[in-house]
C-alpha cells in the first residue's frame, strides 16, 4: 500500500535528515542504518514525519525529547500514531535518555518488534528476516 505524503511537508524532512538530534544519529549509524530488513530516516505519512520507518514491517521508531511529555505533547503524539495505526503502522517510542543510556535494550526491542510483525507486501522476506530463504 502506497502512503499518503504532504508534499509540504517533504522539505523540512529532507531538512531533518541533515540536523538529526544526536540520539537519532546514534540509533541511526550505530544499528538502524545496516539493519535488514531496511529503515529509512524521516519518512513523510502524511502531514506527520517519523524519526525512522521500516516498510517491510510497518514500523515507526520514534525518539522523544522533553516537549512529548508536556499535555500538548502528549495528545498530538496520541492523535499521530492513532493516524498512523490507521495505515497498519505500529509505533515504538523511546526516550532520548532511554538511547542514550539503554542502547542495547533499545535495539533489542526494536530487533524483536522488527521480528514478532508480519512482513507487509508480496514477494520474498528481507535477507536476516525470520524465516527468509537462506
Amino acid at each position: 500500500m502506497r502512503l499518503p505524503r504532504d508534499k509540504d511537508v517533504l522539505e523540512n524532512a529532507r531538512a531533518l535528515r541533515k540536523s538529526m538530534t544526536r540520539e537519532e544519529r546514534h540509533l541511526w549509524y550505530d544499528f538502524l542504518r545496516g539493519y535488514s530488513p531496511r529503515f529509512v530516516r524521516q519518512k513523510v505519512v502524511g502531514r506527520y514525519i517519523l524519526d525512522f520507518y521500516c516498510d517491510a514491517a510497518g514500523l515507526a521508531i520514534e525518539l522523544d525529547g522533553s516537549q512529548h511529555y508536556e499535555a500538548a505533547g502528549q495528545l498530538h503524539d496520541a492523535q499521530r500514531t492513532e493516524y498512523l495505526e490507521g495505515f497498519g503502522i505500529r509505533v515504538l517510542r523511546f526516550s532520548n535518555p532511554d538511547v542514550m543510556q539503554h542502547f542495547e535494550g533499545v535495539c533489542r526491542v526494536i530487533d524483536n518488534a522488527v521480528k514478532s510483525l508480519p512482513q507487509r507486501g508480496g514477494g520474498r522476506r528481507p535477507e536476516g528476516w525470520p524465516g527468509a530463504d537462506p
